[in-house]
């Protein structure tokens, strides 16, 4: 097997957090072979290294021969150097590196190959540890929730708009109760969507302004542990007010192919088949989808995302729960299940929980209700 490098793209760079334990902006990580493996960093980053990482060795810049030559070319020159010591003149990387380093390593006269699995198999498949890292970022996903809706249980109607504490109540004051409630636990989620209508009929609208009554509020929280770096995934459609018909025979239809698509997954199941399987739901309810062979009916609401995806140091990972590839799930897989129906002008409906992929089923990470009441949440 060829020598691993890693050279991070950020601190969030989940291959680089995966090998070595450390979340952190810029180092440098061979592995040689099994157990045979240096972390390189920086005098402000040494000590935490040494607590932080799995590495065997843990090295200063100074020690393991750096020098510089400006950017990119510093760490593919040690790699280089560092490789060679050993005899070795080739290399896999991740596709997270970046290309300034993948140009510098070549140019240092390595032979460097980019895996594009690297790692997937191995992350893919949670051990107990890890799957109750992401468990416990669903709770707390489950507790941001839980104060957002109460927020929105709270508030007055006034012309048809939230108002609460003789203010309205905009996206902006709902993510900041979210993210106090997280920081305090020791998580975070920056880009979380609390989008009301009608532009939550925009999947990944994150949300702004003020929130309107008598209409869809879609709260998607993902957030990740300061510590672990696991995330949770989990969303719930709300409404203040008097809910619309429409919106609400959409929930309940978004509701049947949730527990559909749940009641489909176990070790062996296509992904795919779990997909076409939400699809149909959907179209069987006269709805429609942006997946080929069920588009159902034109100019009404529909789903124009997959059905779920992996979850873990990435909140989007393997494995993906749609076509054209089979996509067949593994026993220790951890994903979500996530339909949704959105219609521009009026608004969208999704409802999402996350759990591990099991021999016999499905083993669901999330508790809350999927009420659109507000007060059931309380």
């Amino acid at each position: 097997m060829k020598p691993i490098v890693l050279i991070p793209s950020g601190e969030g760079d989940a291959d680089f957090i995966y090998a070595t334990g450390l979340a952190v902006e810029t180092s440098l990580y061979i592995r040689f072979g099994e157990g045979d493996d240096v972390l390189v960093t920086t005098p402000l980053e040494i000590e935490r290294a040494r607590v932080q990482s799995r590495a065997v060795r843990k090295l200063l810049l100074e020690e393991a021969g750096y020098e510089a030559a400006g950017p990119y070319a510093s760490y593919a020159r040690l790699a280089a150097r560092m490789l060679r010591e050993r005899g070795l003149e080739s290399a896999q990387v991740s596709p997270r590196l970046q290309a300034g380093y993948l140009e510098a390593m070549r140019e240092a006269g390595l032979e460097v190959e980019v895996d594009i699995r690297l790692f997937q198999a191995e992350r893919r498949r949670k051990s107990s540890s890890e799957a109750g890292h992401i468990e416990a970022s669903q709770r707390a996903a489950e507790a941001a929730v839980v104060e957002v809706v109460s927020q929105l249980a709270q508030a007055d109607i006034r012309d048809g708009i939230l108002w609460l504490d003789e203010k309205p109540l905009t996206s902006e004051r709902l993510y900041a109760r979210a993210s106090l409630l997280l920081g305090e636990r020791g998580f975070v989620c920056p880009d979380m969507i609390i989008a009301g209508s009608p532009e939550c009929a925009m999947p990944h609208y994150r949300g702004e302004g003020p929130i309107r009554a008598n209409s869809p509020v879609i709260i998607d929280i993902f957030p990740a542990n300061r510590n672990t770096h696991y995330h949770g995934d989990l969303t719930r459609t709300v409404v203040v007010g008097d809910v619309p018909e429409e919106i609400r025979t959409m929930h309940a239809a978004v509701l049947q192919a949730l527990d559909a698509g749940i009641e489909s997954i176990k070790a062996g199941a296509s992904g795919r088949d779990v997909h076409h399987g939400v699809c149909q739901v959907l179209v069987d309810r006269g709805y429609g989808t942006t997946t080929k062979g069920f588009e159902g009916v034109d100019g009404g609401a529909k789903m124009n995302h997959s059905t779920g995806h992996g979850v873990g140091l990435d909140v989007h990972e393997e494995p993906a729960l749609r076509g054209p590839d089979e996509n067949f799930l593994q026993e220790g897989d951890v994903v979500t299940v996530e339909p949704g129906l959105y219609l521009l002008g009026l608004g969208g409906v999704r409802i999402e929980d996350t759990g591990m992929v099991t021999k016999g089923g499905f083993k669901n990470f999330t508790t809350l209700t999927r009420s659109l009441d507000p007060r059931d949440y309380l």
